[in-house]
């Protein structure tokens, strides 16, 4: 006899429409104790919680004073240390003598809202090191503190539901999928393209979270896998933010703290998106085409039939079939959610909660649409495909609590601005490519602990920008740092959105490691190339 295929435990699944063209395997359930399975997201963030607690037992607390403008009295509050408050003057000659190098417009005009570092004010702390019970409570604290974010998941969610229960989105994906055949790269590269435009000049990341339902189920249709639409999203969302240029919550944020203006070394930014862009488009093609001819060379085909059946797309459903007028002015209603939330964050300041009432309400206009005058469907179906759909979303939602608390165990035991400070004592006694290598290693390791763009800028740029000035080197060379640093680490840290979308797309850890491994790689030594570029240029 012949040697057993591979695939013999796999079951074979027929497509029925000549159209789209799709056969393929998908691999069976793995039977109960007879294979080993990564942990769940679930598993691995609270094991990171877990040694989160530990670190405040081993690292010494401290902080370091925070300053705050109060727009309300219109005065500096100064948070010492050991919690005691005093206000100042809100005037540039309290900054001065606070040693903060910062044009006090940028405090009063509410862009740095959040309280800053102030140079040369670290004091050690009494130790406040987590308890057992602490690791629970941050559980639940990181779940209330993400609450606007959760409910704007499970809205939007639930619109896709209501999108299904019409039958608008089969009917959509059946007349794109007829369009693009011969092209379907296309669609991923403009995605990608454009994903990593908004990452840029508006940071989108969390709000990145909206557009997967809409997208992921395209790209099954045209026959990608979940690492495909991860990387047209998450990836190329992240790989524009590291590569900030107008970016608010980023470049402008980070500069405004470091004392200099954001247009201070843009074009070095915007030249390195433009290289980052010509080698990520190309590297999500060679694996998107490979996966398109073979799906079982995909790194994540072990989760394929979980993947599937979350987002509740059949190989075999795409053939062609009536596209009812109430289906288009669904589809219709659900895309406008898109440009309406971009323009209510761009132009009126809106945030999850505000993006999560303008989808309820377009939600409410589909099951109308959907139901009245129309016998095929009830308002009861519309509703409990809402629902169900909604409720399928609270596993993800519990990973962006429990993600949020691995940094508040942090904060609550004042460990981070100890590692700050460690670090600042390091990078001190360098100069020139050396000390601006270190600073990027640096924030590589601090956006571990703080994932958050903003957050990390008012924590680190205040106490670390000034040591460029000692080292002979511009402050906007260190803010470079800042965001290919922290974004080196964002592509794969489980603190951040990866186990988010990793939740959303039923992959395990290790296939997107090892598919973004390489453009970790890429960004981090490209990253240090254009910085001892910069350094090197300056000292000449």
């Amino acid at each position: 006899m012949g040697q057993k295929s591979k695939w013999q435990n796999e079951v074979q699944i027929q497509d029925s429409s000549a159209k789209t063209g799709l056969n393929e395997t998908l691999p069976k359930k793995a039977a109960k104790g007879r294979s080993f399975a990564l942990p769940s997201a679930f598993t691995i963030l609270f094991f990171l919680l877990v040694l989160a607690a530990i670190a405040t037992w081993l690292i010494p607390a401290g902080s370091y004073a925070k300053l705050s403008y109060a727009s309300q009295t219109e005065v500096f509050k100064v948070l010492a240390p050991d919690k005691t408050e005093t206000t100042l003057p809100a005037t540039q000659a309290s900054l001065d003598e606070l040693n903060v190098q910062i044009d006090i417009e940028n405090f009063t005009s509410g862009t740095l809202a959040r309280p800053v570092s102030i140079p040369g004010s670290y004091e050690t702390l009494e130790s406040t090191p987590a308890s057992f019970l602490d690791v629970f409570n941050a559980m639940v604290s990181g779940t209330i503190e993400a609450a606007d974010i959760m409910i704007f998941i499970m809205i939007l969610s639930g619109l896709i539901g209501v999108v299904q229960v019409a039958g608008a989105f089969e009917s959509g994906l059946r007349a794109l999928t007829q369009r693009t055949k011969g092209r379907e790269f296309t669609l991923i590269a403009t995605v990608s393209i454009l994903m990593q435009i908004a990452g840029t000049t508006l940071g989108f990341e969390e709000e990145a979270l909206a557009f997967y339902p809409i997208l992921v189920p395209i790209f099954i249709a045209l026959g990608y896998d979940a690492i495909v639409a991860m990387a047209a999203i998450f990836l190329s969302g992240a790989m524009g933010t590291a590569f900030s240029t107008i970016n608010p919550f980023s470049a402008i944020i980070a500069s405004n703290a470091a004392g200099i203006s954001f247009t201070e070394g843009i074009w070095w930014r915007l030249g390195g998106w433009v290289v980052a862009c010509c080698v990520l488009v190309p590297y999500i093609y060679l694996y998107a085409r490979k996966v398109k001819a073979d799906p079982t060379s995909s790194y994540a085909y072990a989760n394929r039939r979980e993947f599937l059946e979350h987002w509740k797309v059949e190989l075999g459903e795409l053939v062609p079939a009536k596209f009812t007028w109430r289906q288009k002015l669904i589809l219709m209603l659900f895309a406008a959610g898109f440009p309406i939330m971009m323009w209510g964050v761009t132009n009126w300041g809106w945030w999850f909660s505000e993006m999560a009432v303008s989808f309820l309400v377009i939600t409410v206009l589909s099951i109308a649409v959907a139901v009245i005058g129309n016998p095929e469907l009830s308002e009861k179906d519309a509703v409990e495909g809402f629902l169900k759909a909604a409720a399928e979303m609270v596993g993800v939602a519990m990973i962006i609590g429990l993600a949020r608390a691995v940094n508040l165990i942090l904060v609550k035991g004042q460990v981070s601005d100890t590692i700050l400070r460690w670090a600042t004592e390091v990078v001190s006694q360098m100069n020139g490519p050396a000390f601006i290598m270190a600073m990027m290693l640096m924030f590589c390791v601090l956006g571990f602990f703080v994932p958050s763009s903003s957050g990390l800028a008012v924590l680190a740029m205040p106490i670390l920008a000034p040591l460029a000035d000692a080292a002979g080197i511009p402050r906007f060379i260190v803010v470079s740092a800042y965001q290919w640093g922290q974004y080196t680490t964002l592509l794969i840290a489980p603190t951040g959105l990866v186990m988010v979308t990793l939740q959303m797309m039923r992959m395990q850890y290790s296939q997107w490691f090892k598919f973004v491994w390489p453009m970790v790689i890429f960004l981090f030594t490209f990253g240090n190339l254009l910085l001892i570029v910069q350094v090197l240029l300056y000292a000449w």
